[in-house]
């Protein structure tokens, strides 16, 4: 087994991205630094299904502080949790099918032209091999078709009140719908806010769903896999 020898620094935070030397360390950095190895984002003693999904989640994360609290705790457990390609294959399972049943409905659910196909997506049977992929494919492209369309369509919407806006402020009619306009901002104030507190519960939701995919994706064992 590979022992943990160092110990991270105190008050020491995770910072966003690759870096040069141990000065600055995302989370991977740090796992190679407290398992004594070369400085590098890919440690030796590490999964690398869970590598990969840590270095993605350690850089979308908003802030330093954010960072740590939620990833620091596997900085030490991540250290000997290389294992055989059994347990790699189930790991990344377990990160697919969290990524299509957990991830991408919530996101879809924020939208409620797109919640039949979040709700569709949830009912899909656990997606643990390639036939449980070849069966949930037609869910998933429909999913996937549908919230394109949204965004093409939220993006054409966002082009043309651009334009009529650029329109409007050359008109003296500008300044008369000036008051309707102000109306409208103040009753739309309580559902933007609506809008940010779902956003920001979703985020939580996900955040608490993601630390418990990591979780099960250590718990696998060459016996279990």
């Amino acid at each position: 087994m590979t022992p943990v020898v160092r110990t991270l620094p105190e008050n020491f935070f995770l910072k966003r991205g690759a870096h040069d030397s141990s000065t600055e360390m995302c989370v991977m950095e740090a796992v190679a630094y407290v398992a004594g190895e070369q400085h590098s984002d890919a440690p030796a003693c590490a999964c690398p299904v869970i590598s990969a999904f840590l270095r993605s989640w350690n850089d979308a994360l908003p802030d330093d502080a954010t960072r740590t609290h939620l990833l620091a705790p596997f900085v030490e457990r991540l250290v000997d949790s290389k294992s055989t390609r059994a347990v790699e294959l189930k790991r990344s399972w377990l990160a697919f099918d969290w990524l299509v049943r957990e991830q991408a409905p919530a996101w879809l659910a924020l939208v409620e032209s797109l919640r039949e196909h979040a709700a569709a997506l949830r009912a899909l049977a656990p997606i643990v091999s390639d036939v449980r992929v070849a069966a949930s494919r037609a869910t998933i492209c429909a999913a996937r078709a549908a919230a394109r369309a949204a965004a093409r369509a939220a993006a054409r919407a966002a082009a043309r009140d651009a334009a009529r806006d650029a329109a409007g402020a050359a008109s003296w009619a500008a300044a008369w719908a000036a008051s309707w306009a102000a109306a409208g901002a103040a009753a739309g104030a309580a559902s933007w806010a609506a809008a940010e507190n779902r956003l920001a519960s979703t985020v939580a939701v996900l955040q608490a769903s993601a630390l418990c995919l990591v979780d099960r994706m250590l718990a696998v064992a060459p016996e279990t896999a």
